[in-house]
């Protein structure tokens, strides 16, 4: 059974940074993707960066390029998000997400099924 643990939300002034965490376990193989979403009240859910373990090839939103960086530490099997000069816009949900068998070039939703069970960030103006 694949499981993720989220961890890292908070409240953040605008500027500010702050890193989410999310332990991955479960999968056999190691081709699996990962991802980072978020979803604002009224608002679809939206990629934020999702990343092969095949490759490392990582994708970004066009809403968190440049500010956003994701990883992964494969020693603790444990993916980061990494988010600086925060905007009042990030604020939302954030969930982390992972599906086997992951090649996509892209960051969409319905790529992953399995989910973690999210953390709050809020950013401030």
């Amino acid at each position: 059974e694949v499981r993720l643990v989220e961890s890292g939300g908070g409240f953040v002034q605008t500027g500010g940074s702050l890193r989410l965490s999310c332990v991955v376990s479960g999968f056999t193989y190691d081709d699996y993707g990962i991802g980072w979403f978020r979803q604002a009240p009224g608002k679809e859910r939206e990629g934020a960066s999702c990343l092969r373990r095949t490759d490392g090839y990582t994708t970004y939103g066009n809403s968190v390029k440049g500010r956003f960086t994701m990883s992964f530490d494969g020693a603790k099997n444990t993916a980061y998000l990494e988010m600086d000069n925060l905007k009042p816009e990030d604020t939302a949900v954030y969930y982390c997400a992972a599906t086997p068998m992951y090649y996509s070039d892209y960051c969409f939703p319905y790529e992953f099924d399995s989910w973690g069970q999210g953390t709050q960030v809020t950013v401030s103006s």
